[in-house]
């Protein structure tokens, strides 16, 4: 199929060409100050807004902005952030990383800290349609090679935003020359159970839908493992679990980006990221002697195996899996103090009115007591 690039500019990033109107637009917002405090805390805010009207370029951007912004959320709620599998990428090829999700922003902005540490291209990013909310997230998103994901409406224009997404990905990755992160299913993982949707691995393969392996091949999928101490929304997620017991969870007005401000300034302790062995052709190969579906359900399976093998567990996560089943199985893992500050972070749950606080806390246990399930099941 030919395509067209311009048939994308309803969900692309910006071109180089719109950036420094972006970027006035940026300086000018009313939201600008506090951006300019956190982002760069030392310095005039008159200084600042000089400094980011004067950006030209997308590299400009993430260099002098987004780096920055990386650099503060490690200095004020990472205590100790930590990478590996960097030597696995080759910068001379073009990937589209698959990652576990739990934090709106963080997962993928920690991602292009590290590519851009190393000398290496950032990637384009995903970016849900409910997030782009305001013009001034929109402007910083899509200055930030960020390309708008559209979600719901009705079969048929839902089945015609995953095609259009598929044609587009595969257009950046082996026209536009641009790698790309994209989370391994539809929002983040709330329960603390990384899985990967095989929809996702179907919609990969919408573009090219006649040669499965090679579909999947040219892509050159490289899962990747996030892991944090502390939960990203622990608390708000174990809420929203709990509000969704018996009945579909509607998200109230200003909810995402409580969520994504959440995730930004609340303590994270140690977050370790596993670049995970790339996809192979050859691994590909060897699962495609079955229908579309088992094969969409076997690859989906592969990066799920990848993440759970490199994702890092932490105090936290043995901590929890005692609570849940009130024993000291694996107290070898974990001090008296990491106890107390978990049960001190366990303890705000309580500041919810629910009708069942036991479920309410066997929900939040879960979220960190699941990844260590699953790892050694």
């Amino acid at each position: 199929m030919k395509i067209n690039s311009a048939q994308f500019d309803d969900i692309r990033p910006y071109y180089e060409a719109e950036i420094p109107a972006a970027m006035q637009r940026i300086a000018g917002d009313h939201l600008f100050p506090l951006l300019s405090s956190y982002v760069y805390p030392s310095r005039p805010i008159t200084e600042v807004r000089q400094l980011v009207q004067n950006i030209r370029t997308i590299k400009g951007f993430q260099q002098e902005v987004m780096k920055n912004f990386d650099e503060q959320v490690i200095t004020r709620s990472i205590s100790e952030f930590s990478y590996e599998g960097i030597s696995l990428i080759d910068s001379d090829k073009k990937y589209l990383f698959v990652s576990n999700h739990r934090d709106i922003v963080l997962d993928s902005s920690l991602l292009q800290y590290i590519l851009f540490k190393n000398d290496m291209d950032t990637t384009e990013i995903t970016f849900g349609a409910n997030l782009m909310s305001t013009p001034l997230i929109i402007d910083i998103g899509k200055s930030n090679k960020m390309f708008k994901v559209e979600r719901g409406g009705n079969m048929k224009d839902f089945y015609k935003s995953l095609l259009h997404l598929s044609e587009y990905i595969r257009h950046t990755i082996t026209v536009k020359r641009q790698s790309i992160w994209i989370a391994q299913r539809n929002g983040r993982t709330k329960d603390g159970n990384d899985l990967t949707d095989q929809g996702v691995i179907k919609m990969f393969c919408m573009s090219c839908p006649d040669k499965k392996v090679t579909s999947l091949a040219e892509l050159g999928i490289v899962p990747v493992a996030v892991s944090y101490e502390w939960e990203p929304c622990d608390i708000l997620k174990a809420l929203e679990l709990y509000n969704s017991i018996g009945t579909r969870y509607i998200k109230k007005p200003g909810e995402d980006l409580n969520s994504i401000l959440t995730g930004i300034f609340q303590k994270k302790g140690k977050v370790h990221i596993s670049i995970c062995e790339p996809v192979t052709q050859e691994d590909l190969e060897s699962l495609a002697d079955v229908n579309d579906n088992e094969y969409h359900r076997k690859v989906a399976n592969l990066i799920d195996e990848r993440i759970k093998r490199h994702y890092r567990l932490s105090c936290n996560n043995y901590i929890a899996l005692d609570l849940l089943h009130g024993e000291n199985k694996y107290s070898k893992f974990y001090t008296t103090e990491q106890k107390e500050a978990f049960l001190s972070n366990m303890k705000r749950l309580e500041e919810y009115s629910v009708e069942k606080p036991e479920v309410l806390k066997k929900i939040f246990l879960n979220i960190y007591a699941n990844p260590i399930t699953k790892k050694i099941s």
